[in-house]
């Protein structure tokens, strides 16, 4: 199983991982970082595929899959 890890400092809510994934596992949460973004978060662990696709689009590498 894949588990997604959102580094929460770097997101800055841009949403171009949550518009790629095939399985739309992540969502904006309600919890800001201190910049004041509302970061993205794994809504449906279970339903990552471990594709990798989040991460490769993140311009800001707050995203680390893990197997």
């Amino acid at each position: 199983m894949t588990k997604v890890i959102v580094l929460s400092e770097y997101c800055k809510s841009c949403g171009l991982c949550i518009n790629i994934c095939p399985k739309k596992v992540l969502a904006i949460g309600d919890k800001a970082n201190s910049k004041g973004y509302f970061t993205v978060t794994v809504s449906q662990p279970d339903l990552c595929i471990g594709c990798g696709l989040c991460g490769t689009v993140c311009p800001d590498l707050a995203l680390e899959l893990h197997k």
